[in-house]
């Protein structure tokens, strides 16, 4: 992904400690991420595995993508703590992008997901102050402005601060690890790649 420094979109709410088995169920890491027609299915199972009365709290019982489709209506997550925990897989960020997911704003993430959303350069896991779930509703759109460090619900108005994301940044604008690792030369390109 190319970052942008601005991404509005409609936002979609979870809970605490929203795991990679409830983002991508492990019954579902059987597709190919090579394969274009395969690699759909992981966004049409995206957030599958999170409990119905969770789904886009504080509501709940609203599906992320809609049956029979592979991408979600929603750009943005706002989460509770600890998003990400659970296993290591790299195909819970790969899951939320190929869904359309282009940022996540939760307080905290678990490493593994951090690091897997920055290496790969699937998403911007951008971190609030303070957990936003009292103040957005599943379906509000969203501006989340990496300037102005401040995403701001377009519903009330009111905008709220996040941290700088810092040289995480440049590793998602490049692409994601290795791909700024060849740009800015610590990695070679070789005769065969």
């Amino acid at each position: 992904m190319t970052m942008q420094n601005k991404i509005t979109g409609r936002v979609y709410v979870l809970g605490d400690d929203i795991d990679t088995d409830q983002i991508i169920p492990a019954a579902h890491l059987v597709y190919s991420l090579e394969d274009p027609e395969e690699r759909k299915k992981y966004g049409e199972y995206a957030l599958s595995g999170v409990p119905t009365a969770q789904a886009g709290l504080p509501e709940g019982n609203i599906p992320f993508v809609k049956n029979g489709e592979h991408e979600s209506e929603y750009a943005i997550i706002i989460a509770a703590k600890n998003f990400g925990c659970g296993s290591s897989r790299e195909h819970a960020p790969a899951a939320l992008e190929i869904a359309g997911v282009e940022a996540v704003i939760a307080p905290t993430y678990a490493r593994i997901f951090y690091r897997n959303a920055v290496d790969g350069g699937f998403l911007i896991p951008a971190e609030s102050q303070q957990s936003l779930v009292p103040f957005f509703h599943t379906g509000d759109e969203a501006v989340l402005d990496l300037d102005a460090k401040t995403v701001t619900n377009k519903r009330t108005g009111e905008s709220y601060p996040i941290n700088d994301l810092g040289q995480v940044s440049n590793i998602i604008d490049a692409g994601g690890i290795f791909s700024y690792a060849r740009k800015s030369g610590m990695l070679k390109e070789t005769a065969d790649a």
